[in-house]
């Protein structure tokens, strides 16, 4: 009886160790695979980032583009107005001489 209870212990303890090393596979195995996957999770964020900051990069400079063309014409409308009351007080200060002058 000792013997076979010997048998059934042996037997048990190889079981034990074919699950532990059944299980040390399939955990490595599930590691392995939960790094892939990590890496080409962050493989793939990585790239919508770089495809966003592109788009964001491209909108800011039309954004740009347009507020400095906008800016520019109301400079140049500034000016005009400017240029034209300089002018219309030149003509005014030339006939306030010219009246000085023939006076």
């Amino acid at each position: 009886m000792s013997q076979d209870m010997l048998r059934i212990v042996c037997a048990a303890e190889e079981e034990a160790r074919d699950c532990i090393l059944t299980a040390g596979l399939k955990a490595d195995a599930l590691i392995s695979s939960a790094h892939k996957q990590g890496e080409e999770t962050v493989s793939a964020t990585l790239e919508r980032a770089k495809t966003e900051i592109s788009h964001l990069i491209r909108a800011s400079d039309q954004k740009a583009t347009t507020d400095a063309q906008e800016l520019a014409s109301s400079t140049a409308n500034k000016l005009a107005t400017q240029r034209a009351k300089a002018e219309k007080r030149l003509d005014a200060a030339a006939e306030l001489i010219a009246e000085r002058i023939l006076s």
